[in-house]
């Protein structure tokens, strides 16, 4: 395999991974936030917002309680959130172990 095919491939992969990852939205800066699908700089500010005054969130969906994030906003991100580290969505459904 040449050189350029194995630095796209790790650039590829590299790229998929971070496209990947959640955001924990129980720790996440306003900047960190309006990476996620549907949200800007006031919907970021006022997730901060909310969790500063209500405390963490306990479930992903309880981010449809801040002014501005209805059920399409929330399915567009509900792919990217995550309550702890940059684990995977608790929500979505873990895919089966191959053989």
């Amino acid at each position: 395999m040449s050189i350029k095919r194995i630095l796209a491939a790790t650039i590829m992969a590299l790229s998929f991974g971070w496209a990947a990852a959640a955001v924990n939205i129980n720790t996440a800066t306003a900047e960190e936030l309006q990476a996620l699908p549907g949200i800007g700089k006031a919907k970021a500010e006022a997730i901060v917002t909310y969790r500063t005054e209500n405390g963490p969130f306990k479930t992903v969906e309880d981010i449809k309680k801040v002014k501005g994030i209805g059920d399409k906003v929330f399915e567009k991100m509900k792919p990217e959130l995550t309550l702890s580290g940059n684990a995977p969505n608790p929500n979505k459904p873990a895919k089966p172990a191959t053989k």
